[in-house]
């Protein structure tokens, strides 16, 4: 049986994985609906070759971009903006979602997928970091299947037993042993250099990834090892543990993408090619195995491989990340919110690679603050959080504080 796939944030570097391997297996997956934001050429060449039924863009483009179909004698029923993308990642036709939007854009698509019921593929970590308690009640509520996409979080599942990967909440059983997760980092690439030369940066230099081939942000985050804390934050709503039995340990190589440890002394990794190809197969493919056209490993040509322990002083987002899942998730969302303001900022050469953590961590404190003296206006967020619109007040305080820490650093 064909399923029949939307994938949304299709422009991106996991559109672009995920749909090599969709055309690779046409009698197994159609490509049903596309979307896609600033890049539009590219998203229109994608629906020259894919020809699917559906595309969402921007709500300014949609008369544009519908007449340009037309125009090519393509045939699709193009919706706009936020609403456009609920209703494609509910749409009935819909078997499944890959979750690829980029940040906090994404979230509200991937709770509505959740919400309808879909099988979520997982790409967008913010999704869980900005709405952890609410996406996985949702995911439960409604019958949605979620399988992460990010490579140490397909790793970790990967590694866990049948029962467990099918019932996350049975992780706690003292039956299946799991003591620890382990997620691998690659330390990015200023691994090996000095605190002062990440404060000397420049922005090629901090995208330039050793291993893998990401987007601007994604590589930033990498170099700061904020998306190690992210991805920290994730797998504690993914896996339902607490930080505390969330290890993360550098791994240059990126040979192995991540662990489990077991009560009896026993660690199950799974290891492969640095190819977001392989997790996205397995995650499309799910129980069952596809040919993702991957390189596989050679292992006689393998060198030593280390494994080394994070500096956290060098690697302060880490450390925040920590500190915010340990606070609860108003303190995650705001983390969240003022990462991606302070990147934008970096990439803009508006402030340093090392100002960010500084800036992170300064809006942290003072949302905390806020929050103890106003209740976050007046609304008590320290419990859970219940509403999207709850988180959308917390980003949104977040993001401006932000602006504020990135105009002190300019000043």
């Amino acid at each position: 049986m064909t399923q029949r796939i939307a994938v949304l944030g299709a422009t991106g570097s996991i559109g672009d994985s995920t749909l090599s391997i969709l055309a690779d297996h046409p009698k197994q997956y159609q490509v049903y609906a596309l979307s896609g934001h600033g890049r539009l050429d590219k998203l229109f060449e994608l629906c020259q070759q894919f020809k699917p039924s559906r595309v969402a863009v921007p709500e300014d483009k949609v008369d544009e971009f519908a007449a340009r179909l037309q125009q090519a004698n393509l045939t699709c029923d193009v919706v706009g903006g936020q609403a456009g993308l609920d209703d494609i990642a509910a749409d009935t036709e819909v078997d499944t979602v890959v979750a690829a939007i980029v940040g906090a854009a994404g979230l509200a698509s991937t709770l509505t997928a959740a919400k309808a019921g879909k099988r979520i593929l997982l790409a967008n970590k913010e999704a869980l970091v900005m709405a952890g308690s609410l996406m996985m009640k949702a995911v439960k509520d409604n019958g949605a299947t979620l399988l992460p996409l990010d490579s140490e979080h397909n790793a970790i599942f990967q590694c866990l037993p049948p029962e467990v990967q099918q019932h996350n909440t049975q992780i706690h059983d003292a039956s299946y042993g799991i003591n620890k997760l382990w997620l691998t980092a690659s330390g990015g690439p200023f691994l090996y250099k000095s605190l002062q030369q990440m404060q000397t940066a420049s922005v090629s230099e901090a995208v330039k990834h050793p291993n893998w081939s990401m987007g601007q942000k994604i590589s930033v985050d990498s170099a700061t090892m904020m998306n190690k804390g992210l991805e920290l934050i994730e797998a504690c709503h993914l896996f339902d543990l607490a930080e505390s039995q969330i290890n993360v340990v550098i791994h240059p190589q990126s040979i192995v993408h991540s662990m489990v440890e077991y009560c009896d002394g026993s660690f199950l990794a799974q290891m492969g090619s640095p190819d977001m190809r392989t997790p996205i197969a397995h995650a499309l493919a799910y129980p069952k195995r596809i040919t993702a056209g991957v390189k596989s490993l050679d292992l006689y040509q393998l060198s030593a491989l280390e494994f080394i322990k994070p500096d956290l002083e060098k690697f302060a987002c880490l450390k925040l990340a920590r500190e915010a899942m340990q606070s609860g998730q108003e303190a995650t969302i705001a983390l969240n919110a003022a990462n991606e303001v302070a990147v934008e900022a970096f990439i803009k050469e508006q402030v340093s690679l090392t100002d960010i953590a500084l800036i992170n961590g300064r809006v942290l404190d003072t949302m905390h603050q806020r929050s103890s003296a106003n209740q976050s206006v007046d609304r008590d967020f320290r419990g859970s959080i219940r509403t999207l619109d709850d988180i959308v007040i917390i980003d949104k305080l977040a993001r401006i504080q932000a602006q504020k820490e990135v105009a002190q650093c300019l000043s």
